[in-house]
């Protein structure tokens, strides 16, 4: 969903706007609350954090949302401040910092996120989904030689081609493959 498309979706209903954003981001935000405040919340604190983290998108929206921009980033931002605002409110209640709290507190500036992981998976399926979309043998071709890492030789033996047809084949599959990639806005 882009700013344009929430934006519209907002002039029309608002209820229907937060359903639709619900739904398709309600996973997405979830994740990333419950991966900062799994170690000093409640249930209902990462719930609450998954409201207002809806509640400031919405807020938003009052301001400018009229670009084309996709709004996962946008709200994967939101969802990490908020989460983190919460955490440091969680904490804050505690009188002493324990050891623990100072390993979550950690692992928050940490290099690992959830919504990193979100996004390469997302990524990783799309990729995939393109390349069987290729057909045989170029699909087993790009995955035999960019997933399991056989040159053509041995990629020929597998498919029953000379290992010149191989590179070729991998040539134009490559091509078609950034064609799709750049039908779905992922390439350039």
């Amino acid at each position: 969903m882009t700013s344009r498309e929430l934006t519209a979706l907002m002039e029309k209903s608002p209820v229907s706007c937060h359903k639709a954003l619900v739904k398709e981001y309600g996973r997405y935000v979830y994740a990333i609350a419950y991966n900062k405040l799994r170690g000093c919340g409640t249930n209902e604190d990462i719930e609450e954090c998954v409201s207002d983290v809806f509640a400031a998108l919405f807020m938003q929206c009052e301001y400018d949302l009229s670009s084309e921009n996709d709004l996962k980033y946008l709200i994967g931002t939101i969802a990490k401040r908020k989460a983190i605002d919460y955490f440091r409110s969680l904490t804050a209640r505690e009188s002493h910092i324990s050891e623990s709290d100072e390993n979550d507190m950690r692992e928050l500036v940490s290099d690992f996120s959830v919504d990193e992981r979100v996004d390469r998976s997302e990524l990783r399926r799309v990729l995939l989904d393109k390349i069987d979309e290729l057909g045989e043998p170029d699909s087993t071709i790009l995955i035999q030689k960019f997933y399991y890492n056989r040159n053509s030789n041995e990629i020929a033996e597998s498919v029953s081609m000379t290992a010149s047809a191989v590179r070729q084949r991998c040539a134009r599959a490559m091509d078609k493959l950034r064609t799709k990639l750049v039908e779905v806005g992922m390439g350039r």
